[in-house]
């Protein structure tokens, strides 16, 4: 079966390899901003420099950063690591002053209330500030998704293999098909991140859900 000139089973391997390479760097650009964001929080002297620091790496043009990297991890250039650690450093970059506001908006009496419980502030992050600063950090995290999943498919011209190639063999073979395809496939596939986001800040934040239905 061949959808706009594209088989199936290209079609499939193509997203299943955009997913990957636009999922795990959120998923790792996540659980490293939440360290640097707290650790911003914590000491106030590093505060703009670890946001602004982090923020500036999305300055970066990603083909640019897609070739350099090899040369700066010694991988070659068609290694889907580069991509995956040039995703991670954007999402990085889009998360961490999220993450920031995140944990700066909970309120200072429940921190105050939670050490008064004698929780240490590890415990208190992720059983307190974390939970409370879901939908901060969900909002920001839905933007991340939809950057990575656009901005991965310009490892297509340096050759690394997701839905972006389907631009690359469109333009090549002067087919509209294959980068019409491409689109939406890339559209579709962000707004699927969306709502996996969406559905997973609502079952960690339960009492926002219920507070809508009373």
């Amino acid at each position: 079966m061949r959808i706009w000139g594209v088989g199936l089973g290209e079609l499939t391997s193509l997203t299943l390899d955009h997913i990957y390479l636009a999922g795990l760097p959120l998923v790792i650009g996540l659980l490293l901003a939440i360290p640097l964001a707290w650790l911003a929080l914590r000491t106030r002297l590093l505060y703009a420099p670890l946001i602004a620091g982090t923020s500036l790496l999305y300055t970066i043009p990603s083909l640019a950063l897609f070739i350099l990297l090899p040369g700066i991890l010694g991988t070659q250039i068609l290694d889907s690591i580069n991509v995956l650690v040039a995703m991670t450093l954007y999402t990085i970059a889009l998360l961490t002053r999220t993450v920031a506001d995140g944990l700066g908006s909970v309120p200072d009496h429940v921190r105050q209330s939670a050490t008064a419980m004698g929780y240490s502030p590890l415990r208190r992050l992720f059983a307190v500030e974390l939970p409370l600063a879901v939908p901060v950090i969900s909002a920001g995290l839905r933007v991340a998704a939809v950057s990575n999943v656009s901005i991965v498919s310009v490892a297509a011209l340096v050759g690394v293999s997701q839905l972006g190639t389907l631009f690359t063999d469109g333009f090549n073979r002067n087919a509209m098909g294959p980068i019409v395809l491409g689109v939406v496939a890339c559209a579709l596939l962000a707004v699927l991140f969306d709502l996996v986001i969406l559905v997973a800040t609502r079952a960690m934040t339960p009492w926002l859900t219920a507070g809508r239905a009373s």
